[in-house]
């Protein structure tokens, strides 16, 4: 059976955007099953201690302006650093991902689609009739997908992944968790692969 990694993460996350590819590339190298979790991050951040980004220190502001520059090189990207419709509420483009999971579609495709809507085209994702164009695109039945992604299951779903991920240790995004073990950040792809690479048991906080 393939390895699983719970993957949790919010379209509103420009880490998780810079480090999908490399994600789906380990995705595939590895022929892993990807467990898809979109999360409320401002709930998550508020829970274990993190600050939204206009509440942070200025100098933690100013160190992510220079980090993003660093990844867009490191990742070959090419994205805006302060997009047009940045931030905005992700809870509508992240209920189309559970409601595509709810339907047995793969949501892959609209992730990639929706990530590079936001940073690239500089669209505004927290719009329905932007977000069924994505999905549209992405060969997903757009409008389907933007009705019921309001409906109070897929707002159950939202809940139950901001739950599962407190109970996991995870605090941020994106986070990839391999057999228990938190890898947080798109920076820590390179140690996941290693994991993988590896085989060896996952590490834990109780030693």
């Amino acid at each position: 059976m393939p390895r699983q990694v719970d993957y949790y993460f919010s379209l509103q996350s420009p880490w998780a955007y810079i480090g999908h590819q490399s994600f789906r590339r380990l995705v595939s190298i590895y022929d892993l099953k990807v467990n898809h979790r979109p999360v409320v991050l401002v709930d998550l951040f508020s829970e274990t201690g993190g600050l939204p980004l206009m509440k942070r220190h200025p100098v933690r502001q100013r160190y992510r302006m220079v980090e993003l520059q660093r990844w867009r090189d490191k990742r070959g990207l090419k994205f805006h650093l302060q997009p047009a419709h940045w931030p905005f509420n992700a809870r509508l483009a992240d209920g189309v991902v559970i409601a595509a999971l709810e339907a047995g579609h793969d949501p892959d495709r609209y992730l990639r689609r929706a990530f590079a809507a936001v940073w690239e085209d500089q669209l505004n994702l927290a719009d329905p009739a932007t977000i069924e164009k994505l999905a549209d695109e992405s060969g997903l039945p757009g409008k389907q997908l933007v009705e019921r992604s309001g409906a109070e299951e897929i707002s159950a779903a939202y809940e139950q992944n901001r739950q599962d991920a407190l109970a996991a240790d995870v605090f941020g995004s994106p986070v990839y968790v391999l057999e228990g073990e938190v890898f947080w950040g798109q920076d820590r792809l390179e140690l996941l692969e290693d994991a993988l690479k590896s085989g060896r048991a996952p590490y834990s906080s109780v030693v």
